[in-house]
């Protein structure tokens, strides 16, 4: 049996999950026990895919017996298996961490019953967008997704989630509607919607028509993306859903995004044509991004604005049309998939024991819970590209290949790069000297549980009522301080995060033949041939226009 037939379990699998777990509303410790081994099955078969994509190139298997380019297929290979494991391995630690976190508030404000059968249709409609042959059915995976994300970041209906949800609900209706205008332009132009026989098709029509649809895709994604200028959706949106959500979110709803302009650039628009325009984009998405985090005092708003300034770098290495750009994007992708997650997992934790994310009220955190220190500063320092983590493997890989260009944008471009990645390192070291090294009494509005939690050490063992906030620190001493943080962490949430903490560590040890991955990815990118004959048959890129 050819083992990419397994592929439509990926997107199956989830679909029955969450099926079984709503009809087990009443029961949460059945839908947790049922939602997690839903997705740990999952898991199993993409790993089987990615041996199979490694070991054998591109596959595609037919949905219900349709012979391309008229039915439904879906394609595995390098970069989309990969993309399927760290996915799944990404969102199996977030559904755990849910889960401990609605165990240990007793589901008050933790996920509700619906949280299981959601986070799974989440899950599915993401690997069918990596599976997907056609352009249609990356419409519909589009869809899956934002349905199932509408639901989880209003979850709770709070105010501000719903405002928030309001934007996110708007720009993504309108970035999905750009995009079904450009199917159904393309399938005027073409008469198919297969991409790989619109690799072949598109090739036959003017210039002019080519670049219309072409921009009308890359806007239509960027949008999915959130790169500059059509990020200003993000940071307002993602910051007000719960940690898991919020984690989730940005660990992939992005990189969807990203993966449908590395499939679209490569397979149906090769060739340099709007590679300058492409550079500018990632050049301002990266600095103007991470200007915007520097200045935030809250972290998660801090991570949000990360977040668009390193989908800069992954657009440049996009931009740069080479093996070694595509390789290195397609390896940073893998990386930041998992280190943007973990750090918002731990912004969670840091909310339950510290009771807030801003800055100006925290203080001592490394004194309180070493462990949680830890779990910070790995990931901060992964994401800055501090040597020998990922981000430095994944940023030296795109600057060695902006290097290897050679053109004067090109060098401005790595500038950009070296500048964001020392950026990022300011604003990771901001969090750490503020929430972390300080002592509580320092913030500026100190949190009055900290400051009972962590007191400052007197000499002779007296105690010091903080100068710069008394009236708390009397409070503390009398008890009559509010109690908002939690003295211990749930395990499950804290096993989670160790977890995903030591995925991004592994991205590091195994960066080799991880790497080599990426590489044979970006060959089979650019060489378009493998991918188009899996799916059409043998013979069928004869007379394939550049």
């Amino acid at each position: 049996m050819n083992a990419a037939s397994l592929a439509p379990l990926a997107v199956a699998l989830p679909f029955m999950g969450a099926g079984l777990t709503f009809l087990l509303l009443r029961h949460p410790s059945a839908q947790r026990f049922f939602s997690v081994s839903t997705l740990a099955l999952t898991l199993a078969v993409e790993l089987i895919l990615l041996v199979t994509a490694w070991t054998s190139g591109p596959k595609s298997v037919s949905i219900g017996g349709w012979v391309p380019p008229f039915g439904i297929n879906m394609v595995v290979d390098e970069l989309s298996s990969l993309m399927l494991v760290i996915s799944t391995c990404v969102s199996l630690a977030v559904l755990v961490y849910a889960a401990g976190q609605g165990m240990a508030d007793g589901d008050e404000d933790g996920p509700v019953s619906i949280f299981h059968p959601t986070f799974l249709i989440l899950v599915a409609g993401v690997s069918n967008a990596f599976l997907t042959g056609d352009l249609f059915n990356l419409y519909v995976g589009f869809e899956i997704l934002l349905t199932a994300s509408y639901v989880l970041m209003t979850m709770g209906g709070t105010g501000p989630r719903v405002r928030a949800g309001v934007t996110y609900v708007v720009v993504s209706v309108i970035s999905s509607m750009l995009f079904l205008l450009s199917i159904a332009m393309i399938y005027a132009a073409t008469g198919t919607v297969n991409m790989a026989d619109l690799a072949v098709k598109l090739g036959d029509l003017d210039g002019s028509t080519q670049m219309i649809l072409h921009l009308m895709l890359v806007v239509a994604f960027g949008i999915k993306a959130a790169v500059f200028p059509l990020s200003f959706w993000l940071p307002d949106s993602y910051p007000t859903a719960p940690a898991p959500v919020t984690a989730v979110f940005a660990g992939l709803l992005t990189k969807v995004g990203v993966y449908a302009l590395i499939r679209t650039e490569t397979l149906l628009f090769p060739g340099d044509r709007i590679n300058n325009f492409l550079m500018i984009v990632a050049l301002l998405t990266m600095v103007v991004g991470i200007l915007g985090a520097i200045a935030q005092i809250d972290i998660k708003r801090m991570l949000s604005f990360t977040l668009v300034s390193h989908i800069g770098y992954m657009v440049f290495g996009l931009a740069l049309g080479s093996v070694l750009g595509l390789a290195s994007t397609v390896y940073y992708v893998a990386h930041h998939i998992t280190v943007q997650t973990s750090l918002f997992l731990v912004t969670g934790l840091i909310e339950r024991r510290g009771g807030t994310s801003n800055m100006d009220r925290l203080g001592g955190l490394a004194r309180l819970s070493p462990l949680l220190a830890i779990l910070f500063f790995v990931p901060a320092m992964n994401l800055a590209g501090i040597p020998p983590f990922s981000g430095f493997l994944g940023k030296l890989g795109l600057l060695q290949a902006g290097v290897n260009l050679g053109t004067p944008l090109a060098y401005v471009l790595v500038a950009g790069g070296v500048l964001t990645s020392l950026l990022t390192l300011l604003a990771m070291a901001r969090v750490w000297n503020r929430a972390f090294w300080r002592t509580p009494a320092d913030a500026e509005h100190p949190d009055p549980v900290l400051l009972a939690a962590v007191p400052d050490r007197a000499p002779r063992g007296e105690h010091v009522v903080p100068a710069k906030a008394p009236a708390v620190a009397l409070k503390v001493a009398a008890g009559k301080a509010p109690q908002t943080t939690s003295n211990v962490l749930p395990k499950s949430m804290v096993g989670a995060t160790i977890g995903l903490v030591v995925l991004g560590v592994a991205l590091t040890v195994f960066a080799g033949p991880l790497f080599q991955l990426s590489e044979q990815a970006g060959v089979g990118l650019l060489a378009r041939v493998p991918y188009i004959e899996a799916v059409l048959g043998p013979g069928a890129a004869e007379g394939l226009q550049p």
